[in-house]
């Protein structure tokens, strides 16, 4: 990772570019306005008004597509869906900079691609860097994987953290590869939870409780054990242990899960995740 001395600051001159304004957009960037950075240095490029409604209200420019007015931020940021990166992108590069700083959010899309789209194969454009957010980053309780190209400044580095650090945590990982992990683990986690949450509340009506208990107790116990685990310097597993008494409830209960397969299932479910997203950075790169 370059470190040098005449890496461009975009701290103090953060003009930011949103190309695509939809949740996940807004999730990151209304919160910086008025604290980390001023309305009228925001763009948000998006085709749909519903979109670009909210960050009118919030006093940016915004735009219907990509034009020239793109080349005056040296932050962007593509928000749009995989299967449109590629589109959206080459509509985009005419107006890069070779200080702009391009994160992409997102999900399966290789940075190496991104940089080719927006420079050439023999010479692709490196201040890259891919970022893998969850929709938990909605309530600002996301966790964000990100892998930046080798152009990327440690200190453009910091400034992506910051800015995905809005929405909850940053992990750094070292290649495409490694976020293909991410995706399958955090990235499409959520849906795993949210089964999960299905299940316990399903089951706790078919015992005898009503829809509103069942997913009162359902919601508290993943909460409240995700935050005992959180907050505890045991392992997971020594806590699964200390709920778990020899010839109790929660061993006949894990009994099954363990004759189910639990855990190699869930294996199984996040091998399926990232070879979809392998599969769609080959797809959608084409």
């Amino acid at each position: 990772m370059s470190n040098k001395s005449n890496a461009p600051n975009h701290t103090n001159n953060a003009r930011l570019a949103f190309i695509g304004g939809g949740n996940m957009a807004q999730a990151l960037g209304l919160g910086l306005i008025g604290q980390q950075v001023r309305a009228s240095d925001v763009l948000v490029v998006d085709p749909s008004e519903t979109a670009r409604e909210p960050w009118q209200t919030a006093g940016t420019a915004v735009a219907e597509g990509a034009d020239v007015a793109l080349s005056k931020y040296n932050i962007w940021v593509f928000a749009v869906k995989p299967q449109q990166l590629k589109e959206v992108v080459l509509a985009s590069r005419p107006f890069l900079r070779p200080d702009t700083l391009v994160l992409s959010l997102a999900a399966g899309i290789r940075a190496t691609d991104i940089s080719q789209w927006l420079g050439t194969p023999e010479q692709p454009f490196q201040r890259v860097v891919r970022c893998m957010p969850n929709t938990p980053a909605l309530v600002q309780q996301g966790v964000t994987g990100m892998h930046a190209l080798a152009g990327v400044y440690e200190n453009e580095k910091e400034i992506a953290s910051h800015l995905l650090a809005q929405v909850g945590s940053v992990v750094w990982v070292a290649d495409d590869t490694a976020l293909d992990a991410v995706t399958a683990l955090s990235g499409s986690g959520p849906a795993y939870v949210f089964l999960f949450l299905e299940a316990l509340i399903e089951g706790g009506q078919s015992l005898g409780l009503d829809a509103e208990q069942a997913r009162a107790l359902a919601l508290q116990t993943v909460k409240g054990a995700v935050s005992l685990a959180a907050q505890s310097n045991s392992s997971i597993e020594q806590l699964r242990h200390n709920v778990t008494s020899e010839g109790g409830t929660t061993a006949a209960a894990l009994s099954v899960f363990e004759q189910g397969h639990f855990k190699e299932l869930v294996a199984q479910a996040m091998q399926a995740a990232q070879k979809r997203a392998q599969a769609m950075a080959d797809e959608f790169s084409r």
